[in-house]
């Protein structure tokens, strides 16, 4: 069984203005010890976030109880210091000041290169971690997500808002994202040995501090044997971000089975990236709500309805959800979606009815809904 597992960022706000809160760092401290299953927690780029980290997970059920147990800790420790934690991709409501960056020594260097960037970088995400056997398989098999990566975007979306405005986008978060040095779809490599080659040469300039810094919407791990995919946003429930690993590791898993059996079944694995990047601009302004560039072999890359390219990446799919025994779960999930709306929808339907105060309870009751 393909192994994955998944990163979380959380923004602390105070409850009473809705504003970040830039103490983080106590409420990580004061977190109560977990069990065993249990996320580790750390700080983030600002000092109003949190990030998590589960365990290696094998299945869906130890994914989610970890991220439900570290979650309900976290919004424990928040509400002891009078905080809140918001689920969310960006933060809806910000201080005119600049953002405050944490401690550490690489954030600060970070945010002294990056400057204004850095001011405004209220912006959270759900990254996801697959297992791969080498680094060589690794890049074959990034090579095989990009044209995916656009529709993980699209339903991952969960952050509309923006200065105490509709952004009119799905996701605000890729869209801030795309002011940093080296973002957006990956470029097409012919093996490990360009990988690490053309990584090189961006650490060479001066805007890129080290690996870590490439924040491409999905990248290799310099830290685990893993694929790291980095386009969906922080979501309101434990349960979504269990629905995109699972997809993630259906999408590493397809891919890797082609790349053994030599088969190019992965559609436009050499599309141009100037389709693919405009496919994740798409994605961040319509999530499911519009069309999503078709990379089948039917469809070149014409848009079409969300819900079809949807229908399409589970077809793709499909083989190892059944291996790993999650097509059912991943079936109803993303049909649960396509029916309710996202992260975004949701929020938005919130705002609708009672103002950006109704953030506030949507967040919680989402926080730690199983």
């Amino acid at each position: 069984m393909v192994t994955f597992g998944i990163e979380e960022e959380f923004l602390l706000v105070n409850p009473d203005s809705e504003m970040p809160s830039s103490r983080a760092g106590e409420v990580i401290t004061a977190l109560i010890p977990g069990d065993g299953v249990s996320l580790t927690s750390s700080a983030e780029f600002l000092a109003c976030q949190v990030e998590s980290a589960t365990p290696i997970c094998s299945d869906r059920d130890a994914a989610l109880t970890s991220l439900l147990d570290f979650r309900g800790r976290l919004q424990e420790a928040a509400a002891a210091a009078g905080l809140a934690v918001a689920p969310t991709g960006a933060a809806p409501l910000v201080e005119a000041s600049p953002a405050v960056v944490s401690g550490t020594e690489r954030y600060q260097d970070m945010g002294a290169m990056a400057g204004a960037v850095t001011d405004e970088h209220y912006v959270n995400g759900t990254h996801v971690h697959v297992a791969i056997p080498s680094r060589e398989e690794g890049v074959q098999v990034l090579n095989r997500l990009r044209p995916w990566l656009a529709t993980l975007g699209a339903i991952s979306a969960n952050s509309p808002y923006w200065h105490g405005r509709d952004t009119l986008f799905a996701s605000w978060r890729l869209v801030q994202y795309r002011r940093w040095s080296v973002q957006g779809c990956p470029p097409y490599f012919q093996s490990s040995a360009d990988y690490d080659a053309r990584v090189a040469k961006l650490m060479a300039t001066d805007v890129v501090l080290d690996s870590g810094h490439v924040g491409w919407t999905a990248r290799l791990s310099n830290r685990f044997p893993t694929i790291e995919i980095r386009v969906a946003d922080t979501q309101l429930e434990a349960r979504d971000a269990v629905l995109l690993a699972l997809v993630a590791r259906g999408l590493v898993s397809t891919a890797l089975s082609e790349e053994t059996a030599s088969v190019d079944g992965s559609p436009d694995t050499l599309a141009d990236p100037e389709i693919l990047d405009a496919g994740l601009w798409q994605a961040a302004r319509f999530g499911l709500r519009g069309n999503l560039l078709d990379h089948g072999p039917n469809g070149g890359d014409l848009s079409r309805a969300a819900p079809a390219q949807v229908g399409a990446l589970l077809d793709y799919i499909r083989p190892a959800l059944e291996e790993s025994g999650d097509d059912s779960f991943v079936r109803a999930g993303l049909a649960h979606v396509l029916s309710t709306g996202t992260g975004s929808q949701r929020q938005r339907e919130a705002v609708r009815h009672g103002g950006f105060a109704a953030l506030r309870p949507l967040f919680a009751t989402s926080l730690t809904a199983s």
